[in-house]
């Protein structure tokens, strides 16, 4: 991993209580939540604003053409 970012106290404490509720390790949840927000995103949006164009072959915002 490239970058770990810190969880509030608050956001830790939630994302607990999912890996609990999910019967999951926190580390599979934080993968989980953030694919879900994913699929939320608009694709078109993501890759308009990005700031490194090196992966976007392996992005799961790639915008198919």
């Amino acid at each position: 991993m490239a970058y770990t970012p810190e969880l509030t106290r608050e956001n830790s404490c939630t994302l607990r209580r999912i890996a609990w509720a999910s019967r999951i390790p926190m580390t599979e949840a934080i993968n989980e939540v953030v694919g879900i927000v994913a699929e939320q995103l608009d694709p078109a949006k993501v890759c308009a604003l990005c700031r490194d164009k090196s992966r976007c072959d392996r992005c799961r915002f790639r915008e198919v053409q």
